[in-house]
Parts: structure tokens; C-alpha cells; sequence
């Protein structure tokens, strides 16, 4: 029986040990941040030209955030449209389309704040991707551009 256990604990750290490997990588990150580029960009809602969807900043360059590291960035900005006079109803339909494009389409776990439900000012979504590494923040305002979108990778080595 000990013997047993002992093949048992070899076999578990073994699998434990060759799971281990070198961490998620720039090069990795800003595919896939190129991809959710491109995602938005076909995203039957946002090509539409009623949209006004517009890259501000594509993920092209390196930007330094670290001793030996760096990170891309993607800025985006587009409007939801029509402008009905309830402010509240209007954000929350901002609100959730954004935060279905962001989970459904691009593949974000997004963060759920129902404190910010009832708020006419402006709304924050936040979502992540652990692998490769990337948090996207979309501020919604009722004014145009209605949401405005910054995703950024993880500071990461180039290799």
C-alpha cells in the first residue's frame, strides 16, 4: 500500500512540475490584444459607421513599464447612438451591451459592480484576460464619445 501512495505523490508532482513553465509573454498578450482589436472592429454592433467607432491607439508599440519590461495598449473610443432623455435607461443599455461585447465577443471575465447601477454621471467596466495577460476598462459617459475603451497588457518581458 505505501508504495502505492508513494507512486501516487510521484505522479502528482510530476504533473504539478511540467505545468510549470515560463510565464505569459509580450509577444503572447499583444496577439491576442491585436486580436480583440480586429473582434471589435467586425463586432456586428460597433462596425456599424452609426457607432463612430474609432482606434485612437492599436497595440503597435512597446511602452516601457518596468525594469527590462513593457507593455501595449489599445485606446478606443465609440458612441451608442441614439440619445433618449433617460439618462439612466440610456447608460444601461450602454452598460450592457459593452459588457457582452466585452465577455461574449473579445472573452473578458468582466467584473460586476451593482453599486454604480443607478449612477447618470458615468459608469467603469473592468474585465481580464489572466492568459496572456491583459485588463480592459471602459468608462460609459452620456455625452459622445459614450464609452471609451483602454486595454492594456500586462508589463511583461519581450520574450
Amino acid at each position: 500500500m505505501r508504495v502505492a501512495w508513494t507512486a501516487m505523490a510521484v505522479l502528482l508532482v510530476g504533473g504539478v512540475l511540467s505545468g510549470c513553465g515560463p510565464g505569459p509573454t509580450l509577444a503572447a498578450a499583444t496577439a491576442e490584444l491585436r486580436k480583440d482589436t480586429q473582434r471589435l472592429e467586425t463586432d456586428r454592433f460597433f462596425k456599424n459607421p452609426l457607432t463612430k467607432l474609432r482606434i485612437v491607439e492599436r497595440p503597435d508599440k512597446d511602452l516601457p513599464c518596468d525594469k527590462g519590461k513593457f507593455q501595449r495598449v489599445l485606446h478606443a473610443t465609440a458612441d451608442y447612438g441614439s440619445k433618449p432623455s433617460d439618462v439612466d435607461g440610456r447608460l444601461d443599455l450602454a452598460q450592457r451591451l459593452m459588457e457582452n461585447t466585452l465577455s461574449q465577443a473579445l472573452h473578458y471575465t468582466v467584473t460586476y459592480d451593482f453599486t454604480q447601477v443607478d449612477w447618470e454621471d458615468a459608469r467603469l467596466i473592468e474585465g481580464r484576460k489572466d492568459v496572456p495577460g491583459i485588463t480592459v476598462k471602459v468608462i460609459l459617459v452620456p455625452e459622445s464619445p459614450t464609452w471609451r475603451l483602454v486595454a492594456k497588457t500586462d508589463c511583461l518581458p519581450r520574450s
